[in-house]
């Protein structure tokens, strides 16, 4: 899936009040799994006064022994599909909602680059997951463009907005 978004700074902020603004509707807990936006949705969605209430935490697994020792990911997974695949951050988000005892999380692992890339991976390629009580929901790819913090900053509006559809 290709997604263009445009960059506005305060576009993540808008996406996670509307992410509080369903999770308190709903009664509903989050918790994030993170690889390649480095904590960057957790932050987002602390930045929020009262987040305490729906918002229990978040792993940032950036290493691949992270994600194996945290949240659970079996080192088969990614030796077989590698870190980011729809099967990594799959397990990534299950791992998340049960090592954050929360109803809902998301996971996040891709290439940011600038370097990483391969011909079947490249620069951009992001994976999402979207787990609801301990079982996946959705997973997409996406394939964003542009620098770092533009891949970075799209990868959080796309996981937010994720959230807000689930």
């Amino acid at each position: 899936m290709q997604s263009k978004l445009v960059l506005d700074p305060t576009q993540s902020e808008d996406l996670a009040i509307e992410v509080a603004r369903v999770f308190v509707a709903k009664g509903l807990t989050l918790a994030t799994a993170e690889s390649c936006t480095g904590g960057a949705i957790g932050a987002a969605l602390t930045a929020l006064p009262g987040s305490s209430a729906w918002f229990n935490g978040g792993i940032i697994s950036y290493s691949n022994d992270a994600k194996i020792n945290l949240l659970g990911v079996e080192a088969e997974a990614i030796k077989a599909h590698g870190a980011v695949s729809k099967e990594v951050v799959e397990a990534m988000a299950i791992g998340g909602c049960q090592a954050m005892a929360a109803s809902v999380c998301v996971a996040v692992s891709g290439i940011a680059g600038p370097d990483g890339g391969t011909t079947e991976k490249p620069v951009g390629s992001v994976w999402i997951a979207w787990s609801q009580g301990g079982l996946v929901v959705t997973s997409q790819l996406h394939h964003f463009q542009g620098s770092r913090k533009n891949i970075q900053s799209d990868a959080v509006c796309m996981a937010l907005k994720g959230l807000i559809s689930q």
